[in-house]
């Protein structure tokens, strides 16, 4: 069942997903040759915990740290640990945080040093996507008018949308209904109603869309072993524009 939040769960909500973009962009300038992801990651879990939140990923479904990091031909749920990131990687975030009993969710990828222009046509095809999907996140149109607003711009930049996974709703679980995908056709799925909140994530590689899952049962790798990239949001449907909820205010002095 689709969750409908009132007033008083968006206030909540909304500064779980304030306290999830910090974390998100603290971990985007800590992105440079010479760190490791576990670094990285411990960083964002203190932040969380400083904030009085927790991180959502921690123990979900057993995964081991508070951040996914992926990097290159890692599309999602990277385990961070002793990799050292090197001049030219791309380095996908993606992080969740719970405060008062909801959850905020975001990701974006990120340059490493210099990078090819392949690569950054990558992540910023990635992230326009997302934006031009959000222009149908409107009250009255269907979940796939989004999907299929994704679809088209990536592949009209010659790179293809992951089928595997799709983003979702978000609320008090972190993962809640309806199934958001980035690729179909228009006009399917459930209607977008006023104060639903969906995590809206294109995943996208420079070859095939096909992806397989590594032997920890976590990363997910693309199939060819291409580049991918991943932005997300948390989105609030409303009378009008969509309201983007994982927007960091005052990381610089620590006040979120």
């Amino acid at each position: 069942m689709i969750s409908i939040k009132t007033e008083r769960e968006l206030e909540v909500m909304r500064r779980a997903c304030k306290i999830t973009a910090a974390a998100r962009a603290l971990a985007g300038e800590m992105v440079r040759p010479g760190i490791t992801t576990g670094e990285i990651d411990k960083a964002v879990h203190d932040f969380i915990i400083s904030q009085g939140a927790t991180p959502s990923f921690l123990h979900y479904n057993g995964y081991p740290a508070s951040v996914c990091i992926s990097v290159n031909e890692t599309i999602i749920h990277g385990i961070p640990g002793k990799r050292v990131l090197k001049e030219g990687d791309i380095v996908s975030i993606d992080v969740g945080a719970k405060w008062g009993g909801f959850h905020g969710d975001c990701a974006a990828t990120f340059a490493c040093g210099e990078i090819s222009p392949e690569a950054q046509k990558l992540i910023d095809v990635t992230k326009q996507s997302f934006f031009e999907g959000i222009k149908f996140a409107r009250q009255g149109n269907r979940v796939s008018d989004i999907s299929h607003a994704v679809q088209t711009y990536v592949e009209k930049h010659g790179f293809s949308v992951v089928r595997a996974f799709v983003g979702h709703g978000v609320g008090a679980h972190l993962h809640e209904e309806p199934p958001v995908p980035n690729y179909g056709a228009a006009g399917k799925g459930p209607r977008l109603v006023r104060n639903m909140t969906i995590a809206v994530e294109p995943m996208v590689n420079m070859g095939t869309y096909d992806c397989r899952v590594l032997r920890d049962g976590w990363t997910t790798v693309t199939q060819d072993g291409k580049l991918a990239a991943h932005y997300e949001n948390t989105l609030l449907i409303t009378d009008g524009e969509p309201e983007i909820l994982t927007v960091a205010e005052g990381l610089s002095d620590g006040i979120v």
